[in-house]
């Protein structure tokens, strides 16, 4: 069965950092694309970071709203992805989740094409 279960979140001032942590198990990791979307009440699930393994390398894909601030990265050997969420904003206040495409290889930021997520964490950026 699998399963994502993310933690890290919190609240944090605008101009700070955060570490989000995606724990992974029932899949071997390498073998996915893993994705960290955010979404506030009232509107869609936005895209955030996506990343795949590559032979000896990784792939990543990033929104233009945290290109430069955000970066993704994943440990297959923890089975674990991570988000590292630098310069917060206001607007990035979310709750943050990740998912696996299990139907694909290739990296996408494209919530429908995801299948299994987990229960997500709330980051809240407020002075």
């Amino acid at each position: 069965q699998l399963q994502l279960v993310e933690s890290g979140g919190g609240l944090v001032q605008p101009g700070g950092s955060l570490r989000l942590s995606c724990a992974t198990s029932g899949f071997t990791l390498a073998g996915y694309a893993i994705g960290w979307f955010r979404q506030v009440p009232g509107k869609e699930r936005e895209g955030v970071s996506c990343i795949r393994n590559l032979a000896n390398s990784f792939h990543t894909v990033n929104a233009d709203s945290v290109k430069g601030r955000f970066t993704i990265s994943r440990n297959n050997a923890k089975n674990t992805v991570y988000l590292q969420l630098n310069r917060l904003k206001l607007d990035d206040t979310a709750l943050y989740y990740c998912a696996v495409r299990s139907r694909g290889l290739a990296c996408s930021l494209i919530p429908d094409e995801y299948d299994t997520w987990g229960q997500g964490t709330q980051v809240t950026v407020s002075s």
